[in-house]
């Protein structure tokens, strides 16, 4: 059985706020989100090994965009986002 038939996903956006590394500017910025919930109970289907993958799975959130633009009319510059991408619920 497939892992992502444990999971309902849906898109998120979040306003998380931002420095730009060029001209130090902090603005918030919408950044999207791919959040993958546990479902509820196990697929109908599942063997003994998919029971075992189901218990330990947990809800987490990944990150979609890698890079912002800045908001700051002279710099209008894009830059990478950095730290996690993963994040657990």
């Amino acid at each position: 059985m497939d892992e992502r038939q444990f999971y309902d996903e849906r898109d998120e956006t979040k306003q998380i706020p931002l420095v730009c590394p060029f001209c130090r500017q902090e603005n918030s910025y919408p950044i999207r989100w791919k959040v993958r919930a546990k479902k509820a109970s196990l697929p109908r289907g599942a063997g003994e090994q998919d029971r075992k993958k189901f218990e330990k799975a947990r809800s987490y959130m990944v990150r979609v965009d890698d890079l912002v633009a800045c908001r700051n009319i002279r710099c209008r510059k894009r830059f990478e986002i950095s730290g996690q991408s993963v994040v657990l619920i």
